[in-house]
């Protein structure tokens, strides 16, 4: 609730209950008004023409209505007031970096309980799907059992997500072993702890994997949290942590008719050096040059990080049984493969990043 507001020259001081305040500069104010003039609710877009504003307009007259609700503001070039809820104002208030909390369970393998399982009927209802998106969040991944196998069950899961993104592999796909593809996941050979997509601009945000045939001896599914990896090496060696945020590592696929190529940090930050992307692909990376110093401190950092993605202690690992379906973050978890002996058919996809992120705000999850 808003208590208490003071008109100053170029903003509005707005005080709210629990003793904390917010001062919302005038321009800002007046270009986040949400009345019929300004505000599509249909679409929910902006309908001021920003450029028009007067940056250093004045507020003719400010007040709290509605027991602290809202907070109403009249515009010299607006006929109408505009009303700004208490709610919204909170909410837009510049966050501090203390107080921004994360929910996200940072893991190693004994770490990982029972409640990553989960049954597919039960996410096709509203509180099930939102308890498979937690899981998804906090842990980085889940996995689903008693799925058809088929690729149907794959793309309803997806559908729930969001939809089906297309890639050099196609939307919907199943494989096995495949020694005229590319891709080293087409082998029966050990996959090492990798993500996928280093030669992508923007890299799958989630892959689903679901097991439809297995006859075989090995073929273990690992996964590695890249924000544990990250832990680590941050509190043994912090230059070397810095070093892997800052240093673009090209990764390129080369075959199946197409040339792709990208670069990133291992550890992509965010304006409060918050990690958002991990990005690692021995397999993908393309060749590099620094001068000798950093090459070799670059390469230190690798192995360091490779070692500890391929120590078991922090490996997940589990078998695909059919009818499991194993969904991951692509931009924290590293998933691997053991080596194995005999028939093991799959399908999947792979969905965005920022419509996972969307359906997790949609259910309050953040």
């Amino acid at each position: 609730m808003i208590t208490k507001i003071e008109i100053l020259a170029d903003d509005v001081h707005v005080h709210f209950s629990g003793e904390n305040s917010e001062i919302f500069p005038n321009i800002w104010l007046r270009d986040h008004a949400k009345d019929e003039q300004n505000w599509d609710k249909r679409s929910s877009q902006r309908k001021t023409f920003t450029a028009a504003l007067d940056i250093n307009l004045k507020v003719k007259k400010a007040e709290i209505i509605e027991n602290g609700r809202y907070l109403c503001v009249s515009w010299p070039d607006l006929e109408k007031p505009v009303k700004y809820s208490s709610e919204f104002l909170t909410n837009n208030k510049i966050k501090k970096k203390k107080e921004v909390k994360s929910n996200l369970k940072i893991w190693k393998a004994d770490e990982i309980k029972e409640e990553i399982f989960l049954d597919y009927n039960s996410i096709l209802s509203n509180e099930g799907f939102k308890n498979f998106l937690k899981n998804i969040h906090d842990y980085g991944f889940s996995v689903i059992k008693n799925c058809e196998t088929n690729l149907k069950s794959v793309e309803t899961i997806a559908n729930r997500i969001g939809y089906v993104r297309n890639s050099i592999f196609g939307g919907l796909w199943s494989f096995e072993s495949d020694e005229n593809k590319a891709d080293s996941a087409y082998t029966q050979e050990e996959l090492r702890p990798h993500t996928d997509s280093t030669y992508s601009n923007d890299a799958p945000g989630l892959q689903l994997l679901l097991c439809c045939e297995y006859n075989a001896r090995g073929g273990e599914s690992i996964m590695v949290d890249g924000l544990k990896i990250a832990e680590i090496i941050k509190k043994e060696n912090q230059r070397m942590y810095e070093l892997m945020t800052k240093i673009n590592v090209k990764g390129n696929y080369i075959g199946d008719g197409v040339y792709l190529e990208a670069e990133r940090p291992i550890f992509k930050l965010n304006e409060n050096n918050e990690i958002v992307q991990v990005s690692f692909n021995n397999y993908d990376r393309a060749p590099f040059r620094f001068e000798k110093d950093l090459t070799l401190k670059f390469y230190e950092a690798i192995k360091k990080f490779d070692l500890i993605a391929n120590n078991k202690d922090y490996q997940w690992r589990h078998i695909l049984k059919p009818g499991e379906l194993l969904i991951f973050n692509n931009w924290r978890i590293l998933h691997g493969r053991g080596s194995f002996n005999g028939i093991r058919k799959m399908s999947g996809c792979y969905i965005n990043k920022e419509d996972f992120d969307s359906s997790c705000k949609l259910n309050g999850i953040n």
